[in-house]
């Protein structure tokens, strides 16, 4: 269904009781963020939240599709499988042979349906331009500053409106803005993004770049901006298929460039490619860690025009899962199809844990029909889109239940032998990625955990399994290991130690891989002091966040009466310790006071029972305050 305005959504979340309305004065300043983390973690991802008191004239809604069930009312869905579904039948009726003219007649009102969904371009002015303000001053909106170290307040759920200046074709995507001044913003696109292409593009021109930044309207507006839809595909048309209803456009006051007319706010602006880069970050971003501050465009904003009553949409997003995890579930859901389709017809499905970050961790559930096949699916899906940032990729079979991942453990556990199933490339790394030790480039790892077929086996003998070793026997003999949690039945063991050196961890590698009581064991995860080792969701994302899969992993290969293992060191690097010379970002987390604000008027926001700061758990795993983590010195 189409939102006729984000007012008539926010309606509609209201109306099935999945909306807090709060009226008590909050700062956009930290205070926001601090309660909207709270919520977002709570179960199923709470509700929305509408701050009305932002002291400004705008409201800022928030969470509003961070849960499943939000997500799919703002895609018009029951279910986000359905959207899936859809795009794979109208793939196969399109590409099926057509026997007659009759066949291919019953295509007609189809076609008609997808000319439906093309943007359009509209004369005269839209209800986004109700308000034309040409002296602009970004100030009067309550744009959030999010975590305490951020550069500075950012504009969090833009839609960045550019076009190639060759080809015309437009491109939307979600690329943060830092607030510098009251007409001054970044523009922070990735270089793998097409906003940044099209900037090179203007850059060869000599000319500036114009663009529009879009903020509200329908929600599936917003959706299509994060989507990962191919090149040269127009992210306004698959919004048009979202909602089933054209995106008016109307030209901007200010700029050669179109936005949707019923937005609530548009700002206008340009980039110079020939003006010197600015500063930006750092930003508590999705990663769950801090992205640090480096040069990134500048945007001048020439005009800012809004609705009558907007109201200003934000997200926020830090240690997971919170409002993005959500909106990368319905990609995972709605994407499924084309990748079957258009590259791998054997995927069944895929799944995206939210502690893995959207890119960190995949597991993909395979029809298997001849031997090496889980690789073949590994490279592929590497090779695909945003797929290209993934760093862990598990393989399994068509019987197993990808979504329960205590089963999906167990699964990798029977049917993985480190030293022949673990396959390791290196490849594009995300401008996020902290861990890999050179920037945007660094190693992917692929765990082939399907049932082997006779040609895909080397090891004749089972792994012999002994399940008497206890945590007291194996802290004595290794006296930098502080805690640890066993899992035997999946095959893994977490441990927390006091790290000296990259030497130590090796050594400990070894020395434990020894151990005839520790045969059945072949997941090793080695953890700083200071995480929860009895904590799975927290290892999870560590783990992968903290690990560049070939530098950090080591596979102690079989002997006669062991089986292989793998070592994972997921301990922060640091030069002094591990040689590793980019800056460690600190996790993502609030300030004392900021905690202590929220704390004590959380009674007065109507929000419910009260609900403590997710900070306090994370706080521990930083060693210092500051955006760059850094190792304490020992006093001696």
């Amino acid at each position: 269904m189409a939102y006729k305005s984000l007012n008539d959504f926010i309606a509609k979340l209201d109306s099935e009781n999945e909306l807090i309305r709060i009226k008590e004065f909050v700062d956009p300043e930290l205070e926001i963020t601090e309660i909207v983390d709270r919520i977002s973690k709570s179960p199923e991802g709470g509700k929305a939240i509408l701050f009305e008191n932002t002291g400004t004239e705008f409201p800022v809604l928030i969470n509003a599709m961070g849960s499943e069930r939000r997500m799919c009312m703002s895609l018009g869905v029951d279910n986000l499988d359905d959207i899936g579904k859809e795009i794979e039948k109208i793939f196969i009726d399109f590409t099926s042979p057509k026997v007659n003219i009759f066949d291919k007649l019953k295509l007609l009102p189809k076609l008609s349906s997808i000319s439906s969904w093309m943007p359009k371009s509209i004369s005269g002015k839209g209800s986004c331009q109700d308000i034309i303000i040409k002296n602009p001053d970004l100030s009067k909106f309550p744009i959030l500053k999010c975590w305490p170290e951020d550069g500075g307040p950012f504009v969090t759920l833009p839609m960045v409106i550019t076009k190639d200046p060759i080809t015309g074709i437009r491109n939307v995507g979600m690329y943060r803005m830092q607030i510098f001044d009251k007409n001054v913003t970044g523009m922070h696109w990735h270089k793998h993004k097409v906003g940044a292409r099209h900037f090179d593009e203007y850059k060869k021109l000599g000319k500036k770049i114009p663009i529009a930044v879009a903020l509200g309207g329908d929600p599936a507006y917003t959706y299509a901006a994060t989507a990962p839809v191919p090149d040269n595909v127009d992210e306004f048309l698959l919004a048009g298929f979202l909602r089933k209803q054209k995106v008016e456009l109307v030209k901007c006051i200010t700029q050669d460039i179109e936005a949707p007319a019923d937005a609530d706010i548009i700002i206008e602006g340009y980039v110079d490619p020939k003006e010197d880069f600015i500063w930006e970050g750092p930003f508590g971003d999705h990663t769950g860690f801090y992205s640090l501050a480096d040069w990134y465009p500048k945007l001048h904003v020439t005009c800012v025009t809004h609705k009558k009553h907007a109201v200003y949409p934000a997200t926020i997003v830090g240690v997971p899962p919170m409002e993005d995890a959500w909106i990368g579930k319905a990609t995972e859901r709605i994407f499924l199809s084309p990748i079957r389709l258009a590259i791998l017809p054997e995927i069944l499905d895929y799944d995206l844990p939210f502690e893995g970050v959207a890119h960190n961790i995949a597991i993909v559930k395979i029809h298997k029909t001849y031997p090496g096949q889980a690789f073949k699916v590994m490279s592929s899906m590497w090779g695909a889109g945003q797929m290209m940032f993934n760093k862990i990729m598990i393989v399994v079979d068509e019987k197993i239940d990808i979504h329960d991942y205590s089963k999906l453990a167990k699964t990798v556990y029977e049917n993985t032998d480190p030293q022949n199933d673990i396959h390791f490339i290196n490849g594009p790394a995300d401008v996020l990625d902290h861990s890999s030790s050179k920037f945007t480039f660094g190693s992917k790892m692929g765990i082939d955990a399907t049932i082997k077929f006779p040609e895909e086996l080397i090891l004749d003998e089972e792994t012999r399994i002994l399940r008497d070793i206890g945590k007291i026997e194996l802290m004595k003999k290794f006296i930098e290991i502080l805690d640890i949690n066993l899992l035997p039945e999946k095959g893994i063991m977490v441990i927390s130690v006091k790290k000296d050196s990259k030497l130590q961890i090796e050594k400990l590698s070894k020395n434990i891989s020894d151990l005839e009581t520790l045969n059945f064991i072949k997941f090793v995860f080695i953890v700083d002091s200071s995480v929860d080792v009895n904590d799975l969701n927290m290892i999870a994302w560590i783990v992968s966040g903290n690990i560049d899969p070939k530098r950090d992993s080591m596979i102690i290969k079989s002997t006669e009466n062991k089986g292989s293992k793998i070592f994972f060191d997921a301990t922060k690097k640091s030069f002094e310790k591990d040689k590793f010379t980019r800056e460690w970002p600190n996790i993502v987390v609030s300030n004392d006071e900021t905690i202590s604000i929220v704390d004590n008027k959380w009674n007065k926001l109507g929000l419910g029972a009260f609900i403590k700061s997710p900070s306090l758990k994370y706080r521990k795993l930083n060693n210092n305050l500051g955006a760059v983590s850094k190792e304490k010195k020992d006093l001696a």
